[in-house]
């Protein structure tokens, strides 16, 4: 809800202060008094073009300054503000801040955070709806009118969007697996060889490090073949150190009792031999360890190399060689198997386009229904409107296939007809601007409930018009505000007695220089203006006691 309007040089608005409030808010005032300069102004916050023209005469630049009451949580406001990063506490109100400047250069602000006319212009047709004689946006525009009939049949369309996604899903999940089946087509005969030369070769996990370690090992082996055999010699037979310290052990062990050194001595030369008998078993493990076979190293420098150079070959480590192997032959496998494969894809694939269709079937008699409910209730609206030839109707035409989404099979535009026997044609093209105006009327109204009503403004909606009809219309506009926000510009006093608040729009001459002024009407306030609006200049005495019929009657 727009709360209040700052406005700063505009034209010739100098300075000027609103404040508004919920319900059906009049504006009035003499032609050319200035309503359209208002209009214009708030436009402007409303991310509307920066017309360097709207800047008053003398003055630098021109700023409007915009607080509306704070975004619903959850709404589709909310969600714009903090996709932008724009941050907002509950309860705080949504300021917007626009200024141009004479030599057309021009500022955004939402919040005191910059942001770009895109945004603004975003951000203000959530906020609000203006509904004027050359309106091409809300509902004229038939792009919104599937959601406001969905909204009207009280439908969310759930099903058909997850309906949607998981045929668009198996659709991609088609597409890929034939992208994949042909290219695996075109590089049959390239896997069939690498399979067939990698199997041969049968590269094992880790290989390069053992062989690499094997083949050190045994180099080093063969350096110290010389010394191993001369130091094996000096434990080996008979004569050798080790069998010298067991038949030394053998003698003194018949002596030990003899004296206790004699015993220590032997349990000293028994450790001795234990230590000596570990070193000979160590000896012959590194002997056999560091074996050199001449053969054995050829073999494994040439397993080496092959291994190295089949990694270089297909461009990956050679301990990843086995893991390449399994995947070109998961690779071969998929291409007999792909057909299958497919098989089962498009099996898919045909079961979630049916399930999507039913589903937007389901949707569509709804939406025939309920299209024939809101024919029904804005004809009945058109009559007391002056709009009696009028006709209305709900086009529910099928799209083809290649237009289907999330939003059903179905393309939902608004048309009218404004004389007897003319076609049925959109909103925009056919009706003049009060007929549109009307229009809009009657259809906000039957959409009351279900619209999801926020601020909106129209705009001479009683042009060419009055009587009983300029009353029909102030009692519709009583009602549609009775949950909303209604500002409604008027030459109609029949309209005017119908406003919870009433402003009046003045255009004063102070020597050379024109200004407009707006002010709250106050009750004898209102009654005068409407008085005005039904006598001319000179107000009557009978226009005031027809005044005060009209504020009676409301």
């Amino acid at each position: 809800m727009l709360q209040s309007l700052s406005i700063r040089d505009i034209v010739l608005i100098e300075a000027l202060d609103l404040e508004f409030g919920s319900g059906l808010t009049v504006l009035t005032g003499e032609t050319g008094a200035g309503k359209s300069i208002l209009l214009d102004s708030l436009g402007l916050a409303l991310g509307n073009r920066a017309d360097s023209g709207l800047v008053r005469q003398g003055t630098e630049k021109a700023q409007v300054t915009a607080s509306f009451a704070s975004p619903a949580k959850g709404s589709k406001l909310a969600a714009t503000l903090a996709e932008n990063d724009i941050e907002i506490e509950p309860g705080e109100p949504l300021i917007i801040k626009r200024s141009v400047k004479a030599d057309g250069g021009s500022r955004a602000f939402i919040n005191d955070q910059p942001c770009s006319a895109t945004l603004l212009r975003m951000v203000g047709g959530q906020l609000i709806e203006i509904h004027g004689q050359h309106d091409d946006r809300g509902l004229i525009n038939p792009k919104g009118h599937r959601a406001l009939l969905d909204a009207f049949a009280g439908v969310e369309g759930s099903a058909v969007r997850d309906a949607y996604d998981a045929w668009q899903s198996a659709k991609t999940a088609l597409e890929q697996a034939k992208q994949d089946q042909d290219s695996a087509e075109q590089d049959r005969e390239y896997l069939e060889h690498s399979v067939a030369e990698l199997s041969k070769f049968a590269p094992q996990p880790g290989e390069e490090e053992e062989l690499a370690l094997e083949r050190a090992t045994m180099m080093k082996g063969e350096k110290l073949t010389g010394d191993l055999e001369a130091i094996r010699a000096a434990f080996d037979g008979s004569n050798g150190g080790l069998a010298s310290l067991r038949a030394a052990a053998r003698r003194l062990d018949m002596i030990s009792e003899e004296h206790p050194l004699l015993a220590e001595a032997l349990e000293a030369l028994d450790r001795s031999i234990i230590d000596a008998g570990e070193a000979e078993d160590k000896l012959h493990e590194a002997a056999a360890a560091l074996s050199f076979d001449p053969q054995r190293l050829d073999d494994m420098e040439t397993r080496l190399f092959d291994l190295r150079g089949l990694a270089r070959k297909h461009r990956v480590e050679p301990g990843k060689l086995s893991n390449l192997l399994v995947g070109l032959q998961n690779k071969l496998a998929a291409i007999s198997d792909g057909g299958r494969s497919l098989e089962e894809l498009e099996a898919c694939l045909a079961r979630a386009k049916k399930s999507y269709i039913a589903a937007a079937e389901a949707l569509r008699a709804q939406r025939a229904k309920a299209a024939k409910a809101l024919d029904k209730a804005v004809a009945g609206e058109l009559a007391p409107l002056k709009l009696d030839a009028a006709r209305f109707e709900t086009l529910l035409e099928e799209l083809s296939e290649e237009h289907w989404n999330k939003g059903g099979m179905d393309r939902i535009e608004f048309l009218i007809s404004t004389n007897p026997g003319a076609p049925l044609a959109p909103m925009g093209k056919i009706a003049s601007g009060g007929e549109l105006s009307r229009f809009i009327l009657a259809l906000k109204v039957a959409l009351a409930e279900e619209y999801g009503l926020k601020t909106i403004i129209f705009d001479e909606v009683d042009r060419g018009v009055g009587g009983a009809v300029a009353s029909a219309i102030g009692d519709r506009l009583s009602r549609l505000s009775s949950g909303a926000q209604l500002l409604v510009v008027t030459h109609s006093p029949q309209v005017a007695s119908k406003g919870d608040a009433h402003m009046l729009i003045n255009k004063s001459l102070s020597g050379t220089v024109s200004r407009t002024d707006v002010r709250a009407l106050d009750n004898e306030g209102r009654r005068q203006e409407i008085a005005r609006m039904l006598s001319g200049a000179d107000v009557t005495d009978e226009a005031r006691a027809q005044a005060d019929r009209l504020l009676e009657g409301v």
